[in-house]
């Protein structure tokens, strides 16, 4: 079995970031990307809020600029999935779907998922009409109407980004304002493509061969009705995706890794970045800052444990 100084599972903006710094320390770290690189952040269609950037930049361009800078520093992308891990002991075990890897520290990055409604419809639908990522799927609904549904500012963002295509989008919403930053909701507000149907949700997505229209309800009265719409896409929050290491680290009630201002998690060697374990601020930004943090907490351990000197650092 392979045994590096570090592996860090997931490559989104937290994940690329400690395999620079974790590069630039001499730690060869191996990168356990997933199944896309650059996780949410790729699926964004323009990050206009990252610093450096005043025109904004393409989510993946941003992702691939990061991976192209820590394979300079020496990492090692693997573009294969972790299905399991092992961190009773150093070395930590981490398996893929292909193989098994070893790691004499290791960061965890492996981000959020979309969440699900949980109705008729929704499963049979993926690919064929329902979509978590409009910036993947928005232009094959040229000229069509589609259903959004959620009222924050992924939602918003989305509905904005699917005007350049469909003929009408549909905001659907369980409340009677959206949770959107003020900026997004006004151009959302302002946009001839965009309608809001407040204090209502879908009960049901419906078609044959692919989506045809929702069932709706309103929460308020009861009232259901159908509308018509070739396309639903699906912004009602995301999941951290710590199934893989529950009963190992201290999760909180919502399921995020639990860590310390050092990133550190329940289990010493073991630390988290990105999303995974930050409930506050969803950001490139704050992703990229833990990941620096986590991976130069993760070179101090190293270096403790092999009985090396290292910077020392105030926190």
């Amino acid at each position: 079995m392979e045994t590096s100084d570090l592996i860090i599972i997931g490559s989104g903006p937290a994940g690329l970031t400690a395999a620079i710094y974790a590069g630039r320390a001499s730690l060869a770290p191996l990168v356990i990307a997933g199944r896309e690189l650059g996780g949410s952040t790729a699926l964004t269609d323009r990050v206009e809020n990252y610093p450096g950037f005043p025109q904004g930049i393409g989510g993946m361009e941003l992702a691939q600029s990061m991976q192209r800078q820590a394979e300079r520093f020496g990492a090692r992308m693997v573009m294969d999935e972790a299905v399991g891990a092992e961190l009773a002991t150093a070395p930590f075990e981490v398996t893929t779907h292909s193989t098994s890897y070893e790691g004499k520290a290791l960061i965890i990055a492996t981000g959020r998922s979309p969440r699900k409604l949980g109705i008729p419809g929704e499963s049979e639908f993926v690919g064929r009409g329902v979509s978590t990522c409009a910036t993947c799927d928005g232009y094959f609904y040229k000229d069509q109407r589609v259903v959004v549904v959620g009222g924050g500012d992924a939602a918003v963002k989305e509905a904005l980004f699917l005007t350049k295509f469909a003929s009408e989008v549909v905001v659907v919403h369980r409340r009677d304002r959206l949770r959107a930053e003020k900026v997004v909701e006004q151009m959302a507000r302002d946009s001839d493509k965009i309608r809001f149907i407040w204090d209502t949700v879908l009960t049901e997505i419906l078609g044959e061969d692919g989506v045809e229209g929702v069932r709706v309800e309103n929460v308020e009265t009861g009232e259901e009705s159908t509308l018509e719409a070739e396309g639903v896409f699906i912004f009602i929050g995301n999941t951290p995706n710590t199934e893989l290491f529950a009963g190992q680290l201290e999760l909180d009630e919502a399921g995020y890794i639990v860590t310390d201002r050092r990133q550190r998690t329940s289990v010493e060697g073991v630390f988290a970045a990105g999303d995974v374990q930050e409930q506050v601020s969803w950001q490139v930004s704050t992703a990229v800052g833990s990941g620096a943090r986590a991976a130069m907490q993760a070179e101090e351990y190293l270096a403790r444990m092999e009985g090396r000197a290292h910077p020392q650092r105030e926190m």
